[in-house]
């Protein structure tokens, strides 16, 4: 009994921190959206959590740290995102596009790919990016897995090549676009141009 007592007591405890991890990276987001990692304050982000400076620290450890979490955060939410919205599509080239309008030009894939960056410089935070890749990779499988087994689509690329082909090519796609003059439509058309075009299969593969 006593033991049930002490796991509900740290249940108890950690609830009101669950929580407010949860304000931090919310309030956290909207900022960074706004302003960019470089141009927000970690006194900026207490504030509008309704917090203490001293608690996104001891959250988080530092801003760049609380950045790359809510940004691979956000990446996660534009993916469900962008299933819901291809969850309709009647042929693969309207999966494609309904998938690339949703993801391209999304706030939360620029935050992510300014992530990707940043990890670059703090190798201790790259365990939380990698675990972002697999759930995109994963989820991206297994969503255009079942789209493709409900809908007898047949041919092209395995879903888990596809997957991560998406992925790579999104970011790539998004890269460019942040750092040219490009329009999210023009984008848009390029990715799904680059989608369209598949890579050969090898001699003798399935």
């Amino acid at each position: 009994m006593a033991d049930v007592r002490s796991l509900a007591a740290a249940r108890t405890l950690r609830e009101p921190g669950k929580r407010m991890r949860s304000r931090l990276l919310d309030a956290a987001v909207g900022l960074f959206k706004a302003k960019g990692s470089a141009g927000v304050a970690v006194a900026e982000i207490a504030a509008a959590a309704g917090a203490y400076p001293s608690q996104v620290t001891y959250y988080f450890r530092t801003k760049e740290a609380l950045f790359v979490e809510a940004a691979c955060r956000e990446v996660l939410y534009v993916a469900r995102q962008a299933e819901v919205a291809a969850a309709g599509a009647r042929s693969g080239s309207d999966y494609n596009r309904r998938l690339v309008e949703t993801v391209i030009g999304s706030p939360g894939l620029a935050l992510f790919v300014e992530a990707l960056s940043l990890t670059r410089r703090r190798q201790d935070l790259a365990p939380l990016v990698e675990r972002t890749f697999e759930r995109l990779h994963a989820e991206g499988d297994r969503a255009y897995a079942e789209t493709r087994k409900s809908r007898g689509w047949a041919g092209g690329e395995d879903a888990a090549t596809t997957a991560r082909r998406f992925w790579t090519l999104a970011l790539g796609v998004a890269l460019r676009e942040g750092a040219t003059e490009a329009t999210v439509a023009e984008a848009v058309e390029e990715m799904i141009a680059l989608l369209r075009h598949q890579p050969a299969r090898k001699a003798g593969a399935a």
